[in-house]
């Protein structure tokens, strides 16, 4: 589908409202624009407003089931090391609804790190937000916990979300100034 498309849901669809992280209704039959496809997630437009949808829905959207299909819990046991690198690769895929760039490559994340426990391996991770009061800080941290634990040997996340140092636009790389056309 192409960016900016008007499209009409084909049922009703639990969102979350941008920038405040309020649970909203997108009802059967409303016209939405789809702004941004990225990370498994949409966010579209709606009423003027900007909405967040999970991948599960999709398929409310005009994509097929195959890209709607939830991912299903399983009991996760590690076989060997955590690879980092994959653990950043992962967050990579982690992207703020309303800033076209994964949140690395935003500067949000200042740490990861494995460590073995008794049951496996955790993962934990220090990032920020781009402001302390982003209500849509819950789901980022969420994104990041869910697509961390996909990581082969990774059983457990923990995310601390910290203030300090404060976020800013220096902490972004290149390529994220390029594409958000801040060079």
């Amino acid at each position: 589908m192409a960016s900016g498309q008007m499209i009409t849901t084909t049922r009703d669809i639990d969102a979350i409202l941008i920038p405040l992280g309020t649970p909203v209704i997108i009802p059967e039959n409303a016209q939405v624009a789809i702004t941004q496809e990225l990370g498994g997630t949409y966010t579209v437009s709606v009423n003027g407003n900007l909405a967040r949808v999970e991948g599960k829905d999709a398929d409310a959207l005009g994509f097929g089931e195959k890209q709607a299909d939830a991912v299903k819990a399983e009991v996760k046991t590690a076989h060997g090391p955590v690879d980092e690198t994959l653990v950043w690769e992962a967050l990579k895929t982690c992207f703020d609804p309303e800033i076209p760039v994964n949140i690395v490559d935003l500067g949000l994340v200042y740490d990861v790190h494995a460590v073995d426990i008794d049951e496996g391996n955790a993962v934990e991770i220090t990032m920020t937000l781009t402001a302390p009061g982003c209500g849509m800080g819950p789901f980022i941290v969420d994104d990041v916990r869910a697509k961390t634990l996909e990581v082969e040997n990774v059983t457990e996340v923990n995310v601390d979300l910290v203030f300090e140092p404060p976020w800013d636009r220096a902490m972004m790389s290149d390529e994220a100034k390029l594409q958000l056309g801040m060079f």
